[in-house]
């Protein structure tokens, strides 16, 4: 039997070149009765460590190093035990917020994290941040892609360490290329499926270049 996938919303803020925003994030636990694998630890760790219910914390996937996904991962990870994983690419993000604790491994394009006998591939896809990825579930039928892709469009670009042509790029060639009923799972807000999304996101596709 394939994972099961909880949701948990945390709010907190997001401060990135002077500004600060309130936020709502997406919290997903993917796992079965004993195990699980938290995606963006953002804001509460207590929070998140009470809804795992006692299961056994695999790792901490980071999809990108903004600071409202990972604030709450090294309190979480001291609570658990379980390793904080982020894209090496988005280290200097990570370090802004965590200057003083490093990632405990890195995530590369095409590595499979598997807990509960479900494989999350990792997709590299960075425009909103170097390192961001995001991890793709097909037994779930489902992608959780943090801060790349949203209901509507594709994530921001205006700030530090993004550009807009490069998520663009990595949207066309790692996100529309899934089954078009693949639910998108993301980083705030409610859930989407990549055929949706497709027809709108082939305007900002041809916007961008």
């Amino acid at each position: 039997m394939p994972a099961t996938i909880d949701h948990l919303v945390t709010s907190g803020t997001f401060s990135l070149d002077g500004g600060t925003w309130d936020v709502d994030n997406n919290v997903w636990i993917v796992g079965d009765d004993t195990e699980a694998v938290v995606i963006d630890a953002a804001h509460d760790a207590g929070a998140i460590e009470a809804a795992l219910h006692g299961r056994r914390l695999r790792a901490i996937v980071c999809t990108h190093a903004h600071d409202d996904h990972v604030g709450a991962a090294p309190a979480l990870a001291e609570a658990t035990g379980a390793p904080v994983l982020l894209h090496p690419d988005d280290l200097p993000l990570w370090k802004r917020t965590h200057p003083e604790r490093a990632p405990d491994g890195e995530l590369a394009d095409g590595q499979v994290l598997t807990v509960a006998g479900t494989a999350l591939t990792v997709l590299h896809t960075p425009g909103h941040a170097p390192g961001a990825v995001c991890l793709y579930a097909p037994e779930l039928g489902t992608v959780f892609t943090g801060d790349t892709l949203f209901q509507g469009g594709p994530g921001a670009t205006g700030r530090s360490f993004s550009d807009f042509p490069t998520i663009i790029d990595s949207i066309r060639e790692r996100l529309l290329t899934l089954p078009p009923e693949t639910v998108v799972r993301t980083g705030h807000g409610d859930a989407t499926t990549i055929g949706r999304e497709a027809p709108g996101l082939q305007e900002w596709i041809d916007r961008g270049h």
